[in-house]
């Protein structure tokens, strides 16, 4: 027995004891705890997760090149997928970047809309001749609530004479050109989410708009005259000069004589 007893006893003095904590590490982990439970730091926590995440997405080979080793789109889209209430992968794959700007194709809008079950599913209507400038279609549903139907929630019209306005249908490769019907679907689509859930598409222009929208603006800047006015500027100090000199002795502007302008013109 007393043998075993100062076996236990040197055991116990050859076996490490704990550290116990300092005050200022008990202060400090008091601290932390109190920060994590502030909405701040549970928004610091959800984005440590949020970019966890996008850092393997990044890395996967089966999503869209835009998302490929880029955290930042990574996460934009995450954040996105939150708010909807959708799967990431699916944003990422129908989340178009075009010159900068992000946008759904009308497609996934379509879905994500009738996936609700808020409405009914979208349908559409036609007016006018088929293939003349009167060719519209608007889209429609019903309030899931609106069993009987009485109350329809209508869209604007789209029409052939519009998109022929707006410039879509002028483009090189426009697809209003090969199938105006399904344009005319999706474009109607996006008018009538714009209205009735715009939270759903979070603002954003379906890729199709951006696919219409920003080449058109692109041509309007192209043709904006400011090398016009900067050429109307030059001309203007070009006629001042031509009609005052200044003396280079006294610094007095004086008018210019004939002789003077032929000097001018000459340099």
């Amino acid at each position: 027995m007393a043998d075993t007893a100062k076996q236990t006893e040197s055991k116990q003095a050859t076996t490490p004891k704990a550290e116990q904590p300092t005050e200022i590490q008990i202060l400090k982990a008091r601290q932390d705890h109190e920060f994590a439970m502030t909405k701040i730091g549970q928004e610091v926590k959800q984005f440590e997760i949020m970019q966890r995440k996008a850092v393997m997405y990044s890395q996967s080979t089966i999503i869209p090149q835009a998302y490929k080793g880029n955290i930042g789109n990574c996460v934009i889209a995450l954040e996105m997928a939150q708010r909807m209430g959708a799967n990431p992968m699916m944003v990422m794959q129908n989340l178009d970047i075009i010159q900068g700007k992000p946008g759904f194709s009308s497609k996934f809008l379509i879905g994500t809309i009738n996936a609700t079950r808020r409405f009914t599913p979208l349908r559409y209507e036609y007016r006018g001749t088929e293939g003349k400038p009167d060719w519209a279609c608007r889209c429609y549903a019903y309030d899931i609530t609106d069993t009987e139907h009485k109350e329809p929630l209508y869209g604007d019209w789209v029409s052939m004479e519009m998109a022929q306005k707006e410039g879509w249908l002028g483009k090189s490769g426009s697809k209003w050109q090969t199938m105006p019907s399904l344009m005319m679907k999706y474009r109607s689509a996006a008018f009538w989410a714009r209205v009735y859930c715009p939270e759903i598409s979070l603002g954003l222009m379906t890729s199709e708009e951006l696919t219409d929208t920003t080449e058109v603006m692109t041509q309007a800047t192209e043709q904006k005259p400011g090398d016009d006015r900067l050429r109307r500027v030059q001309e203007a100090m070009f006629a001042a000069s031509q009609s005052e000199v200044v003396d280079t002795e006294t610094g007095e502007i004086i008018p210019a004589t004939d002789n003077d302008k032929k000097k001018t013109a000459k340099k």
